[in-house]
């Protein structure tokens, strides 16, 4: 019997062990997305090469929290709602470390973008930086809430940071048809837009894995609350 119990303690260590660095692992990208858009505005290439440096921490991290839980799944034989948590950790530090890929391409581009006078004054970057940050940090607090209501909300940005990536771009090809001298710094920023776009989508991907967790519903392949899903009429 104190075997037994000896034993669930130590499996509840190795959920919380897993709950945890998924926090951190979240808590370290989110940070690293912030710096990035710091060093853009600021022009700070020699900050934008400590976060290209920082993605081997992530993608070590990733690499742990797959293999503790993959270690969790053939040793422990999880009941149905743990087994939805830790193949739903094996989800979230994925899309996780994407999102470390990304901010790395962003400061690569930094790097490249301060050899160039600066094109125009950043807003609509920084705002898709924060909203971007703010979506990995609600979606983790979902997971640790288990709070559909907020996993739900966190969707529902992604329709924003979509608008604001269109915005950038057609404000871009305006610049470059009025120049073509600004084609190359134009289309450096429309890749670090469609990497904070695509940075949303994988917080969206970790809400919809948080809904998954909670719910048991497999929802990633429904459009966002007020995502327009209607396909074009085929002329």
């Amino acid at each position: 019997m104190e075997e037994m119990r000896h034993t669930s303690r130590e499996y509840e260590r190795e959920l919380q062990e897993v709950r945890d660095g998924l926090l951190y692992l979240g808590v370290k990208t989110e940070k690293s997305l912030g710096l990035a858009i710091k060093a853009l505005l600021d022009r700070d290439t020699r900050l934008a090469g400590e976060i290209i440096k920082g993605d081997d921490d992530i993608d070590r991290l990733d690499i742990e929290l797959e293999e503790m839980c993959i270690r969790l799944l053939a040793l422990r034989q999880p009941t149905a709602r743990d087994l939805r948590f830790i193949t739903t950790a094996i989800k979230i530090t994925g899309h996780l470390e994407r999102i470390g890929d990304m901010v790395a391409n962003i400061a690569e581009k930094v790097i490249i973008l301060n050899d160039f006078p600066q094109l125009k004054p950043y807003i609509d970057l920084p705002r898709m930086g924060e909203i971007s940050r703010e979506m990995i940090r609600n979606s983790l607090d979902a997971m640790v809430r288990q709070d559909v209501d907020l996993a739900t909300r966190v969707r529902s940005e992604d329709v924003v940071i979509d608008n604001l990536n269109e915005q950038v771009f057609r404000e871009l090809v305006t610049f470059m048809l009025a120049d073509p001298g600004n084609i190359e710094v134009s289309l450096y920023i429309m890749q670090i837009s469609k990497s904070l776009e695509r940075i949303a989508d994988h917080a969206e991907g970790i809400a919809d894995m948080v809904i998954y967790m909670v719910t048991g519903k497999i929802i990633r392949h429904e459009p966002a609350p007020g995502k327009n899903d209607e396909k074009p009429p085929v002329p």
